[in-house]
């Protein structure tokens, strides 16, 4: 049977596997027919407080079962669901909850002040729900949904009706609401059992690990695989490396997602060995290009199957995948992105919209059964991106011969120097190769003679020392004269959004400010 909504893939897991641990958070179960009964009377009480179809419920908090009920609560009724990175500051929560025009709010107490600092002006805003803790199984919440039966709802939905709403991570403005479908939680199953493919598979006794925030499309999306193939999901409150190499020993995690960083901070805890990884079958990682350094310690110490995902919020799953097949050394694609998915297309197009031929650099264009609604409330934003089926990423790659896709940086990103086409990911690549270096960011910046200059922002590893003349001689040779950065700057640290994505334009905004605009 082909399941295609939230409501239905956990109702069908319930019947199948009832007394199964659908989650664990804390040392807290939650069997397949406890998450039911629980979201069934969520969205009783949801119903209840007058909220239903396209309705929208916020939660603020850090990851709980509480949450997962939520999520399946909302989904029952059509709800949808507006998760908020928790990390954002009020200013940033005020614009979410009133671009989105939440009627309900769960918030853990963690964040109650905010939440009262923001509601008083938000009109719309008429139900706060406190989640006192998850230790005290969020008494407030508890309490709010006591009185209300568990009893199944008649389903008010369908595949291509809003489930969720998430908030991109506003790198170059405020953040706008994605609108995802039902249906952009299930197309990567579906395709994958039609084809036989392995890229990512599920056994019904594997351990899954939840790192990655619901806020995002990567964890949110990654959990609903969990829950859709009956495993059981290990849930983090928050990602913190030491917690989760114990719990990959402890609970013997079959299967993870991760950002590269979380990887590099899993190999560089204390005591990290191939014995603390032998329960790992297969890791899947994405978010970020992965360095060929950090790649290859991975598979000599976790030494289990990798898969590299490449998606956005707008495409809404999973669209591109390098799968375990081509992670062996000496791997002519390794440092692709992958294949797209049965199903998926992609193609590059120059800046007039023409199709390139494989090779050649231009933006990425995804057109895929999973992509997002809209923009919320923003029309144009929406046709801009969502163009005849095909989202146009904003991402800078090409395709080779036999179809991989090569990411290249974000468009924004580039910098033209002479003419000549420059995309900071390259060079930042190259840069962290020298073992000095820990984060690199690299920027275009003001050039009397060449338009613009390319300048390296970099972050040595403690007790590490470089000069530039050191890492220009790094990359002489394996970049092209024009792409070696020309000025070193040695900061700190980088600045970075609440997504923890470096904000190149804040280190940008120094060197243009005195100039009419930031091309030159």
């Amino acid at each position: 049977m082909t399941v295609r909504t939230l409501a239905a893939s956990l109702a069908r897991q319930a019947a199948a596997r009832p007394d199964h641990v659908a989650m664990s958070c804390a040392g807290r179960q939650v069997t397949y027919q406890r998450l039911t009964q629980e979201s069934n009377r969520t969205a009783h009480a949801l119903r209840a407080a007058g909220l239903g179809r396209a309705s929208r419920v916020a939660y603020l908090g850090r990851e709980s079962e509480h949450y997962y009920e939520i999520v399946f609560g909302c989904a029952k009724v059509g709800a949808v669901l507006v998760p908020i990175n928790w990390r954002l500051t009020p200013g940033e929560v005020d614009h979410i909850l009133r671009d989105s025009d939440t009627e309900l709010l769960f918030v853990e107490r963690e964040f109650v002040d905010i939440a009262e600092q923001v509601g008083r002006s938000l009109p719309r805003l008429r139900v706060v729900v406190r989640l006192d803790s998850a230790e005290q199984r969020a008494a407030g919440f508890y309490a709010w949904k006591a009185d209300q039966p568990d009893a199944e709802l008649d389903p008010v939905t369908g595949p291509a009706d809003a489930v969720v709403q998430i908030y991109t991570s506003g790198t170059t403005g405020l953040p706008k609401g994605v609108v995802l479908p039902n249906r952009a939680f299930f197309t990567f199953s579906e395709a994958m059992a039609e084809h036989g493919l392995d890229w990512m598979d599920w056994y019904p006794d594997d351990i899954s690990l939840i790192s990655l925030p619901g806020f995002q499309i990567a964890g949110l999306s990654w959990a609903m695989q969990g829950f859709h193939a009956g495993v059981t999901n290990v849930v983090m409150r928050m990602f913190i490396s030491q917690e989760a190499l114990q719990l990959i020993g402890r609970l013997g995690i079959t299967t993870t997602f991760v950002a590269p960083a979380m990887l590099q901070m899993l190999l560089a805890e204390p005591g990290a060995t191939p014995a603390s990884f032998r329960s790992l079958r297969k890791v899947a990682y994405g978010g970020a290009p992965i360095a060929g350094a950090l790649l290859r310690r991975c598979q000599e110490v976790i030494g289990c199957q990798f898969v590299q995902i490449y998606a956005s919020t707008e495409t809404g799953n999973v669209a591109v995948c390098l799968p375990p097949a081509d992670h062996y050394p000496g791997s002519p694609v390794l440092e692709a992105a992958g294949k797209a998915y049965p199903g998926v297309e992609v193609k590059i197009i120059d800046q007039e919209g023409r199709l390139l031929p494989a090779g050649e650099v231009g933006e990425i264009c995804i057109r895929t059964p999973a992509h997002m609604l809209e923009y919320w409330r923003l029309p144009d934003a929406t046709a801009a991106t969502l163009v005849g089926g095909w989202i146009h990423t904003g991402d800078a790659g090409h395709l080779n011969a036999e179809g991989y896709l090569f990411i290249g940086d974000r468009i924004k990103d580039m910098i033209i120097v002479a003419g000549q086409n420059i995309y900071p990911a390259e060079v930042e690549k190259a840069l962290g190769e020298h073992p000095a270096v820990a984060e690199v960011a690299v920027i275009g910046i003001p050039d009397e003679r060449w338009g613009e200059a390319v300048h390296a922002c970099v972050v040595l590893r403690p007790g590490q020392r470089a000069t530039p003349r050191e890492l220009l001689l790094s990359v002489k040779g394996r970049l092209a004269d024009f792409k070696v950065p020309t000025s070193y700057d040695f900061v700190d640290d980088l600045p970075r959004n609440p997504a923890g994505k470096i904000l190149r334009r804040a280190l940008r905004e120094p060197f243009w400010r005195h100039l009419d605009r930031n091309v030159n």
